[in-house]
């Protein structure tokens, strides 16, 4: 039902130590079902991967992209066909960029937002002038390798207030891959597939409805009850390397609205008069206390009522 992506990663065509094979082989074994190739600045290894993806029978797939890296930030390019040319990019009006790469049918995202800047890594860090996220497909909430509070907590805040605002940006995380780097224990992209489905058009899809979630261990269900009066929760097990399952009861689930956060057991219905109206929601799943370090699961945003998607600030 689930499909794991790992959305992020480089070879050697730019700054990486793995070729496009490496990196096949280094997916195939932590068992993921679709990967991203999403060199600096270049496409030049698609063909190499298509090559060996023609030459392969395990049926994992790749989803081929690009990492725009300039001196204002990185914008991450999924499902991309065609080399989109950036030398023209403006930090002050970047929206002419995404719409480009929009209108060739690719997703574009925004990787890395509070990445480290100078004078460690000058121009990882998102400071383009973005004012209109309409054209903003995806926010990379968790890059991995990132440190937690001081990178990647703030990723995930700006997403939710986006999202809470109106904004449909899905979200994504990623290893930021540049070698053979240990992925246990460590968040991942999933998305509801069919096992020998076109993963880049579920991908697609999921993007678009804002039903990406990532975890590094369970993923967190919600769904409304037939009576339409309260939510009900399930965890769904996605076998993901490196996770330890835990007794259903250690887990705590927090509901986040425009107005306040609820928490919730993973065993018990939960109101929705509770949640005062409020049209989304994102929950999130914790291990025994809501602090991000204990954050397990973020789930996909869940939209009560659908009346109005128009942002309001």
């Amino acid at each position: 039902m689930y499909k794991r992506l790992e959305l992020h990663n480089h070879t050697t065509e730019s700054d990486a130590s793995l070729t496009c094979e490496d990196l096949l082989r280094w997916m195939e074994a932590d068992q993921v079902d679709a990967f991203g190739l999403t060199d600096h600045n270049t496409i030049s290894g698609h063909p190499k991967m298509q090559k060996l993806l023609l030459e392969n029978s395990s049926g994992i797939q790749c989803i081929y992209g690009m990492e725009y890296t300039t001196y204002y930030g990185h914008i991450l390019c999924l499902n991309l066909k065609e080399y989109v040319p950036w030398e023209t990019i403006d930090r002050r009006r970047p929206e002419l960029l995404f719409q480009a790469i929009r209108d060739k049918n690719a997703l574009a995202g925004i990787a890395h937002p509070y990445s480290y800047g100078y004078p460690f890594a000058r121009g990882c860090r998102f400071e383009m002038e973005l004012t209109d996220y309409s054209c903003v497909d995806f926010i990379e909430i968790f890059n991995n390798p990132e440190p937690l509070r001081q990178v990647n907590e703030k990723g995930l805040l700006l997403w939710e207030d986006l999202v809470l605002k109106g904004w449909p940006i899905a979200m994504t995380c990623g290893m930021d891959l540049h070698g053979r780097w240990e992925m246990g224990n460590q968040f991942a992209t999933f998305l509801k597939g069919e096992p020998r489905g076109d993963t880049a058009a579920e991908l697609e899809q999921a993007i678009r409805s804002q039903k990406t979630c990532i975890s590094k261990g369970p993923i967190l269900e919600v769904s409304v009850a037939p009576d339409s009066r309260s939510l009900t929760f399930h965890l769904a097990d996605t076998k993901k390397p490196g996770f330890s399952r835990q007794d259903s009861s250690q887990f705590l689930i927090t509901l986040k609205t425009s107005s306040d956060t609820y928490t919730a057991a993973p065993d018990q219905a939960f109101p929705i008069e509770r949640l005062k109206g409020a049209e989304s929601v994102i929950p999130k799943l914790y291990d025994k206390t809501a602090e991000i370090e204990n954050l397990v699961c973020v789930a996909p945003v869940l939209h009560l009522t659908g009346q109005s998607r128009q942002p309001w600030m």
